[in-house]
């Protein structure tokens, strides 16, 4: 017998039960209340009790049974239709998980106006979630493998061509393998920050900081690059900037990761642009720049976990596709919030601290 029936069972065999109590305890009130009380009025009116009262009682228990009978049969029936009504989403829910859990994607419940269909509508939403997830983590794995496979396959090139003699062990050559080294070095790094930031508890340590003094130092460092591909750079912040309490690693890995953002994608000779400013009790910086757009389908899942919008410009401009995770963690984690906005030529992507 299945869980669906077992269970379909028990709530009928409970209703059962308290009709079966309840008949019980009508017997016992009958035998010892109205008995007593008939026998009372037979004595009243010089009427005798023994055989009447005998009658009586036989007639009512007879009687008693019957009705209880009938209202055990009628009740088991309701019972039993208006029960596998009320838990068909359940047994639903029961078998939906059973295919989840061995790999199969199933429809989604049909759900009723009601508490039962509260919670179908909640477990939709849950399975939802997590094929959208498996997806994210199957594309993830694709990328990080894609990611993986370029840089190594580059050094096994050099390194094969060093043994073999056919490239000189020039210092271009040593050049060309560190870049490579790094390139896998930053991209274990990025899945390292990945994990931490989603770990039930992110460690911050909290510090008061000068936030447009430390905006230009993490802007500094990028300035090389954005010359090198002649990119403008514009920044704007507002008067009354102040201070705000952050983790300075985690702010400056926020920052680092939009600027590379901005560095990748904008093309050469194009604008970027920093902003900062107050808004009641947070702050908001803004990093925007010029270039290809992100499509509308990709704008609300750029902050995924996992997630990376058209495959070809991703790789062409060397994108992993977690930057925007670990930006979206961390300043969660600080209680602020992110946003990205994009248009035709334009890209912007924000976040907001509270002061």
């Amino acid at each position: 017998m299945g869980l669906r029936s077992r269970l379909l069972w028990k709530l009928c065999g409970i209703n059962a039960l308290l009709i079966a109590l309840l008949t019980i305890a009508v017997w016992i009130a009958i035998d010892l209340l109205a008995a007593d009380y008939f026998m009372a009025l037979m004595q009243k009116y010089n009427i005798s009790p023994t055989e009447v009262h005998q009658m009586f009682i036989t007639a009512v228990h007879r009687n008693l049974v019957w009705v209880g009978a009938l209202a055990l049969a009628l009740a088991g029936a309701l019972s039993f239709m208006l029960t596998r009504k009320v838990l068909s989403p359940l047994f639903q829910m029961a078998e939906l998980a059973d295919r989840i859990a061995a790999g199969e994607h199933g429809r989604p419940l049909q759900v009723t106006p009601d508490e039962i269909g509260q919670v179908g509508a909640a477990f939709n939403r849950m399975v939802e979630s997590l094929q959208r997830t498996e997806h994210l983590r199957r594309t993830m794995v694709i990328d990080v493998a894609h990611e993986l496979r370029t840089p190594l396959t580059n050094m096994r090139g050099y390194l094969e061509a060093l043994r073999d003699g056919v490239v000189p062990a020039t210092r271009e050559t040593f050049e060309s393998l560190h870049e490579e080294t790094l390139r896998l070095v930053e991209l274990v790094e990025n899945l390292l920050r990945l994990a931490d930031a989603g770990g039930p508890r992110l460690a911050l340590r909290l510090e008061e900081i000068e936030l447009e003094q430390r905006l230009q130092q993490l802007l500094d460092l990028f300035r090389s690059r954005f010359a090198a591909k002649q990119i403008q750079v514009e920044t704007v912040f507002g008067s009354g900037l102040g201070r705000v309490r952050a983790d300075p690693d985690k702010l400056a890995q926020v920052v680092r990761n939009l600027l590379q953002n901005a560095w990748q994608y904008t093309p050469e000779g194009g604008r970027v642009r920093v902003a900062a400013q107050r808004e009641y009790e947070q702050v908001r910086v803004r990093v925007s720049n010029s270039g290809d757009g992100i499509g509308a389908e990709d704008l609300p899942n750029v902050f995924e976990r996992f997630y990376r919008g058209e495959k070809s410009r991703s790789r062409r401009h060397g994108g992993t596709g977690i930057g925007l995770s670990i930006v979206r963690d961390f300043v969660q984690a600080h209680g602020g919030q992110v946003g990205a906005e994009s248009g035709s030529g334009w890209t912007e992507v924000w976040f907001t601290l509270p002061q």
